[in-house]
């Protein structure tokens, strides 16, 4: 099996730990620990990426060098077909979920998420695999508190994570690694049954 994973975020310095690029965060993560090697840089399509194996799949990670509402043009470059999304995985910051929780998620609509709403626009399909990483913050009582207008999402998504948050981000991100793991050598439905 041939699969693309692809890590949503900004690209350049200043977004480095925000919470928007998360997907970056957890495809680094993923890279590292499964010694993928060195990622190459395309500068004439914007992306850079990195080639592996893992038992029987062949895998390209791929994170898109420009802003978020332009990620499809990268994913672009690789998937020509409908049979290519059956192997394409996307890892994205979502505002529905708390904090420290992950889902995997299939054939579902952007949500609002600019990046993945220019990936369903450039491959003509929902129908790909997401991981969606929350980062809500929870109330006491363990309610999701989202922020409320255009503004304050921004500024929110493109606020650093706090050292308390970076605790939790550690501990999903070995889950998230785990799930990807999973996806790739057992399947996803394997996967949703273990992690969902």
């Amino acid at each position: 099996m041939n699969y693309i994973i692809v890590g949503l975020g900004n690209p350049g310095g200043e977004y480095l730990n925000t919470r928007h690029n998360t997907g970056r965060i957890m495809l680094d993560y993923f890279a590292d620990k499964n010694n993928l090697g060195e990622w190459n840089e395309n500068k004439k399509d914007k992306y850079l990426s990195v080639k592996g194996k893992i038992q029987k799949s062949s895998l390209i990670l791929l994170k898109p060098e420009t802003f978020m509402n332009k990620s499809g043009d990268a994913v672009g470059k690789f998937i020509k077909s409908k049979k290519d999304t059956v192997g394409l995985i996307v890892i994205h910051d979502d505002l529905d979920l708390p904090l420290g929780k992950f889902k995997i998620s299939f054939n579902k609509g952007s949500a609002g998420h600019r990046g993945l709403e220019s990936i369903i626009k450039k491959i003509k399909t929902k129908e790909f695999i997401r991981v969606r990483v929350g980062i809500s913050k929870m109330t006491p009582s363990g309610k999701i508190k989202k922020p409320i207008g255009e503004e304050k999402v921004l500024d929110f998504i493109i606020g650093k994570f706090s050292s308390k948050e970076n605790e939790e981000m550690k501990k999903v991100t070995k889950k998230v690694y785990e799930a990807l793991n999973t996806i790739v050598t057992e399947g996803k439905d394997r996967a949703m049954n273990l992690f969902n």
